[in-house]
């Protein structure tokens, strides 16, 4: 899950963005409208998560936009407005959920896995590949029936990469769908996360690193050898 935290008080949204991350969603953010408005232009995001009183546009002005770009994403407001009228106003500005300040991490995690399930189907479907098995809703690898415990980024590069079918990721592609916007793109973390997630994975190699390409499930996996890159 990516989601979008539109929030001007910057120790509150790194804060936001660094407990989210924990928990294996990504995050970006934005402390106006106008930076809001402009990530939302040029990134997918399953989630917004607004404060309704920011600099720029509003909170209730990028509510009302995102509503009408017509792509039914989500919408959860962050406020301190905590009255029955403050709530009723942001739900007719099409607000899918309410959460006021303060507020516990947990609940706001919940809260957005719950609406990023609304969004789509509610189980995500199951992947199978050359004896692997990856189940998104419960978050579960095994191979060969072997349960395979996994790091959260080591789940989420697996899952980019079953779900390309045999087809080629390359690392940019890992680094914009699993990492966020703040992933450095000339460090070493999809390589040494996809050299961490082969080890987990066992032998014979899944993983093959195609040069100067990117990197691919084997449907058919290597015996021998140790991988290279």
């Amino acid at each position: 899950m990516r989601v979008l935290i539109v929030e001007d008080e910057p120790y509150l949204a790194e804060a936001i963005r660094d407990g989210l991350r924990l928990e294996a969603i990504a995050a970006d953010v934005a402390g106006d409208g106008t930076t809001a408005l402009e990530q939302l232009g040029s990134n997918d995001y399953d989630v917004a998560v607004l404060d309704r009183d920011i600099p720029g546009p509003s909170g209730d002005e990028v509510a009302q936009r995102i509503v009408a770009s017509g792509t039914g994403m989500p919408i959860l407001m962050l406020t301190a407005a905590d009255r029955l009228d403050d709530k009723a106003s942001g739900f007719e500005l099409g607000a899918d959920d309410y959460l006021t300040k303060p507020f516990e991490l947990r609940e706001l995690v919940l809260r957005l896995r719950a609406l990023a399930r609304r969004r789509g189907h509610p189980r995500p479907p199951v992947l199978e590949v050359a004896g692997l098995r990856l189940d998104p809703f419960r978050r579960e690898v095994y191979r060969d029936g072997r349960y395979v415990a996994l790091t959260r980024k080591q789940f989420a590069v697996l899952e980019v990469l079953m779900a390309a079918d045999g087809g080629v990721v390359s690392a940019e592609e890992l680094l914009a769908r699993a990492w966020d916007e703040n992933a450095d793109p000339f460090t070493n973390a999809v390589r040494i996360t996809v050299s961490a997630l082969r080890k987990r994975l066992g032998r014979p190699w899944l993983i093959s690193t195609v040069p100067g390409v990117g990197y691919r499930i084997e449907p058919m996996p290597a015996c021998a050898g140790e991988p290279r890159g």
